[in-house]
């Protein structure tokens, strides 16, 4: 089992520790690497705290939380999840782990070198406060930051979050939930939750077609590339006039390739229909009950083709082909709708969608893709515990980086 969509880690912003904590840490690390490492002695509570801590958050903890956390994994079971949970409520956690996660999805470059923005606060806001994540996609929330000196969050730039970025503030100790229908004015048809945070929607819909807001969310949010979910042998009915019929004279092409990924991706697209990024304004632009030019952009391409009339979407890839079951699809949900809020629903109510979410924080916490017989059940019992208990995604990352720093799956 592998995670799809690369986290980008290497290069992220670190946090100050001590010398001699860093130095133990790396000592820790040296060991747990080791070839032999499986046949060495467990790990003491006080190494398995250490351990744990700075998977969590990147730092060794205190001399304190080291004692408090080494007496709380020696008592097993609920001590382990004590211990966790002390790593994740440091400020590190946040300002350095998540953000670095967060940071890569917030931009189509998928880089962690982007000032702090909505998208990310947001992200973090939603763990910090135990939100149910699978709302993340179709909410109307947004979260800014309370330190003085900042600039009100606005539609149009990002002074808000930048000039916090550059006075260092820290983010978990200043988060304040609002929502961008409050904060920027959005219509309420208008928001989903991460995808319409105006970072999210220089992400999703500046210039291009929109297709690009679903090919993006299949990446970031289920961890599978478009290549993985081509399936020609669904109806290329919904596939737009800018898709040639015959790509080079030749239409075999159209048939074996363009059909395999805009066969699902058009019908899907369709709910960003209103939706544009103004780069002159800075903002997002919906226009309720009018497409977008950008949806008839080359028409003459392929005059049979289909013209978007509204943002209807339908999920085509539940229906029938090859890949109906890749994503997992809620059954309750009707698999189809009208906005990018039902789009966001549809796709965070996925398997995919949750089981991406605890590879992510996997990957995070644990240095490593899953893989092998251990890992996927871990990750199947993960996924379960997140769908269950409310989608908590703090939760997962703990759960997580108990499995990789205790007990006898710690050696490689």
């Amino acid at each position: 089992m592998d995670i799809k969509t690369q986290i980008k880690l290497e290069g992220a912003r670190l946090a100050r520790a001590p010398v001699a904590g860093a130095l133990s840490a790396l000592a820790l690390f040296s060991l747990l690497a080791s070839p032999h490492a499986a046949a060495q002695a467990a790990l003491s509570p006080a190494q398995q705290a250490v351990l744990l801590h700075t998977r969590l958050t990147g730092v060794p903890p205190s001399a304190t939380d080291l004692a408090q956390m080494a007496a709380d994994l020696s008592t097993g079971g609920a001590g382990g999840e004590a211990a966790a949970a002390l790593a994740t409520s440091q400020p590190q956690f946040y300002n350095v782990t998540l953000r670095n996660i967060f940071a890569a999805e917030s931009n189509r470059d998928g880089s962690v070198f982007v000032p702090l923005n909505d998208y990310i606060v947001t992200a973090i806001g939603m763990v910090h406060d135990d939100v149910a994540y699978n709302t993340a996609l179709s909410a109307d929330i947004l979260y800014t930051l309370k330190a003085s000196g900042l600039p009100a969050a606005s539609a149009s730039n990002n002074n808000h979050y930048q000039t916090a970025d550059t006075n260092d503030v820290d983010i978990s100790a200043n988060l304040v939930k609002t929502q961008q229908t409050t904060a920027y004015g959005y219509p309420a048809a208008a928001v989903a939750g991460l995808i319409t945070t105006r970072a999210g929607a220089i992400q999703h819909f500046d210039a291009g077609t929109n297709r690009r807001g679903y090919n993006i969310n299949i990446i970031n949010q289920t961890c599978h590339a478009m290549e993985q979910v081509m399936d020609t042998s669904l109806p290329s009915d919904r596939i737009r006039q800018d898709v040639a019929a015959s790509p080079g004279g030749d239409s075999r092409v159209r048939l074996q390739s363009c059909v395999g990924c805009h066969s699902h991706m058009d019908p899907m697209a369709g709910a960003f229909a209103y939706y544009n990024f103004d780069e002159t304004a800075g903002s997002l632009v919906y226009t309720a009950g009018k497409v977008q030019p950008k949806y008839f952009i080359n028409a003459t391409n392929n005059p049979y083709g289909y013209v978007t009339v509204d943002d209807e979407w339908e999920s085509r890839m539940r229906t029938c082909g090859a890949d109906t079951n890749i994503f997992n699809f809620d059954p309750t949900l009707p698999g189809k709708g009208n906005g990018a809020a039902s789009f966001g629903a549809e796709i965070a109510g996925s398997g995919a969608f949750a089981t991406c979410q605890v590879q992510k924080a996997f990957k995070a916490v644990c240095l490593r893709a899953p893989s092998g017989a251990n890992d996927g059940r871990e990750i199947t019992k993960l996924t379960l515990a997140f769908t269950s208990g409310g989608y908590k995604f703090k939760q997962v990352f703990a759960d997580a980086a108990l499995y990789c720093t205790t007990g006898p799956q710690v050696a490689p």
